[in-house]
């Protein structure tokens, strides 16, 4: 994986979608329904201004820090890395190319992440043509369905490259 061109698209994804939140929450009521409960009803509430700051710190800060964490962690030498084969993947020849698999794939994760996160308030949204708002609890179910079954494939993918060694 190339970081360079994995942090350009990370940082558009990421670009795109605070424009996105920025645009669509002009269409949310001065005090939007924020939490719902099991059968979609609303039952928190905030003030618009405060909903659109927590949901951009959401979609843009929870993946930059699900970007850039792990390979801050584990260090240059990777030594706080726990994979399969350590040894064999942390040795000096395939250490640098290592740890930049590991960072390109959590940048994928994080992009995952932001998706998933601005459908759900693209989900709030649509929650507000409601009187009173409520959530789409299909709409949820399914975007958590989809959330799953890409991360089990992004994890799966993850755990097959680092089973395998020599």
């Amino acid at each position: 994986m190339n970081r360079r061109a994995d942090t350009i698209a990370l940082s558009s994804l990421l670009f795109l979608l605070a424009a996105f939140v920025g645009l669509t929450a002009s269409a949310l009521p001065e005090i939007v329904a924020s939490h719902f409960g099991a059968t979609g009803a609303a039952n928190g509430f905030m003030p618009r201004g405060i909903y659109m700051t927590v949901m951009l710190l959401l979609i843009v800060g929870v993946p930059l820090l699900l970007a850039f964490i792990p390979t801050s962690i584990a260090g240059p030498s990777g030594t706080k890395l726990n994979i399969p084969h350590r040894e064999y993947w942390l040795a000096p020849e395939r250490r640098e190319a290592t740890l930049a698999y590991i960072g390109g794939m959590a940048r994928w994760f994080a992009g995952l992440v932001a998706v998933f996160l601005a459908y759900v308030h693209w989900l709030v949204v649509r929650a507000h043509r409601l009187q009173p708002p409520e959530l789409s609890t299909a709409g949820i179910t399914a975007g958590l369905v989809i959330f799953f079954l890409l991360s089990s494939a992004w994890l799966a993918t993850l755990w097959a490259h680092f089973r395998r060694h020599g």
